[in-house]
């Protein structure tokens, strides 16, 4: 036997599986395709993670793609990260062109163009359906991550989360949390330092500039109801396609924190929400993480610890990640050793730390008889792919150069008018872009505050009115002893005391002297 039929006999054997499978491309052996020589995953094992890697412009978004609309014919929903804008298409059929039949051709499957039922969901301003979490269901390590604080910052989050638990203040939004700020540093500081320690205002202070500076950047779109309830991305249409929730990331690029809190915080929500599903024939959802490395950098070892335990353990949901970016050096190892499918595009070599890089790639794939990895990853072409998978007994599978087939969709992004449509027939819209103003935090310290200072305005007339009468009886009392005391008051009185006196002698010696005179004359009339 040849080491072409050699070739041949390995790959055939390699990727031939007993249940359904989706088939990616060819594989290729000395740059020519070996038709019906089918690369393929089995459906069964993409709950088991996988990596879509490769240089910038090297094909991985049409990959993402292929997967995403191969997925949705299984009935499979998939969640993609649109960073760039361009994966809207995957909601049209492809129009079709000569290279991409002659592609098909060398692979061996027919081209049959098709679309995708398509959602669209924005974390901010973007069109589609609002993506909102609360403040309480996003947790004390993500919202400081967010805000990029220190450890002692962070502690005094955790504290503030710990309070709010312990007093039932609902934290939907970041008012609510700068609210929380506000009355633990002033009415509440003694309460607080009594049950929790006492808090430094110098942490509080940079916690709140922290969050004035993520309100800035708009995060305060995000955080707030009605929740979105991830049971709604495992949604099927009528015709059992999976459906395919895209959301549009193109407005916070500049915005890392945002968009990798929101992931981590989002794998968190699925992980605690979803029933334990065992081994499925087929996942129940795929997540496609683009620009993945952006949830990596710069975690602190705590947050990676969380990272690695959902990932390993989200499988047994029925749910696959998979990790989109540039250079595998990019996710963690203790994450990479858990992604069954791998899918590496070309990487360029232009410096000595480039080829280093390369070489550290190649050793992140099987050994190849029929390859020179490190070689052959700087010159695969656009639409070519090194892939290796776990076939259904978990073993991984031979490493095959592959010849990948084309999207059936458009590959182009849709107009602005065909994305209004889409938006307009949306089930999700009605549903999340709404505001629900629920009793918060914000709101129960309002108006404990209000309460306070009506009780502190009550008692302050009480004691002025107490004072006022206080004072006006001593006024009262002082000028009465005043007049009294005084010398010509006293004289005056004398003096009408004495006239009075005299007045009332007066008229009673007047009285008695005219009674005398009254019996004088009596007794003259009787003589």
């Amino acid at each position: 036997m040849s080491e072409k039929e050699t070739f041949i006999s390995t790959m055939q054997q390699g990727y031939t599986f007993e249940g359904p499978a989706l088939i990616l491309g060819g594989a290729m052996y000395q740059g020519e395709c070996m038709t019906h020589s089918y690369v393929q995953v089995p459906l069964k094992m993409l709950n088991r993670h996988g990596l879509i890697a490769g240089a910038t412009g090297s094909g991985k978004t049409k990959t993402l793609q292929i997967l995403a609309e191969q997925l949705s014919l299984e009935g499979i929903p998939s969640l993609l990260m649109d960073v760039k804008g361009d994966l809207s298409g995957i909601a049209a059929a492809s129009a079709g062109h000569p290279k991409i039949d002659e592609r098909h051709a060398r692979i061996g499957i027919p081209f049959q163009a098709g679309a995708s039922p398509v959602d669209f969901l924005s974390l901010s301003s973007e069109k589609g359906a609002r993506l909102r979490a609360t403040l309480t269901e996003f947790g004390p390590i993500l919202f400081s991550k967010m805000l990029g604080l220190n450890d002692t910052q962070a502690g005094v989050v955790a504290v503030i989360y710990k309070y709010c638990d312990d007093t039932n203040l609902p934290l939907l939004n970041l008012a609510d949390f700068k609210k929380v700020l506000q009355f633990i540093t002033a009415e509440g500081k003694v309460e607080m330092e009594r049950e929790y320690g006492r808090i430094s205002t110098t942490s509080t202070g940079a916690i709140l500039r922290k969050i004035i500076e993520l309100e800035q950047q708009g995060a305060d779109q995000f955080f707030g109801e009605p929740s979105f309830d991830v049971d709604d991305l495992c949604r099927t249409d009528a015709s059992g396609k999976g459906m395919v929730s895209i959301i549009r990331l193109t407005d916070i690029q500049d915005k890392p924190k945002l968009f990798s809190s929101f992931m981590l915080q989002l794998l968190a929500e699925v992980y605690a929400t979803f029933p334990e599903a065992g081994d499925l024939q087929k996942p129940k959802l795929i997540i496609f993480i683009d620009e993945a490395h952006l949830i990596f950098q710069e975690a602190s070892d705590a947050l990676l610890d969380q990272i690695e335990v959902i990932v390993k353990l989200i499988r047994s949901k029925g749910v696959g990640l998979f990790f989109v970016t540039q250079n595998p050096a990019d996710i963690p190892d203790d994450v990479l050793g858990q992604l069954g499918l791998k899918i590496q595009h070309a990487l360029r070599a232009f410096t000595a730390k480039d080829r280093k890089a390369i070489k550290l790639a190649a050793q992140n794939y099987p050994d190849s008889t029929f390859y020179a990895v490190d070689e052959l990853i700087t010159q695969l072409g656009i639409g070519e792919a090194l892939v290796t998978a776990l076939n259904e007994k978990g073993i991984p599978t031979p490493l095959a150069h592959t010849l990948l087939r084309a999207p059936q969709s458009r590959m182009d992004v849709l107009t602005p008018q065909e994305i209004d449509a889409i938006i307009a027939r949306s089930h999700m819209i009605p549903k999340y872009n709404r505001t629900i103003d629920s009793r918060s935090a914000h709101d129960i310290l309002t108006e404990k505050l209000e309460e306070a200072r009506q009780e502190t305005f009550q008692e302050e007339i009480r004691n002025q009115r107490e004072t006022a009468r206080k004072t006006s009886t001593r006024k009262e009392k002082t000028v009465f002893d005043q007049v009294m005391s005084n010398p010509t008051t006293k004289q005056i009185g004398r003096t009408v005391a004495r006239e009075l006196t005299r007045g009332l002698l007066g008229v009673l010696g007047l009285s008695s002297t005219s009674r005398r005179s009254r019996s004088s004359s009596s007794s003259r009339r009787k003589r």
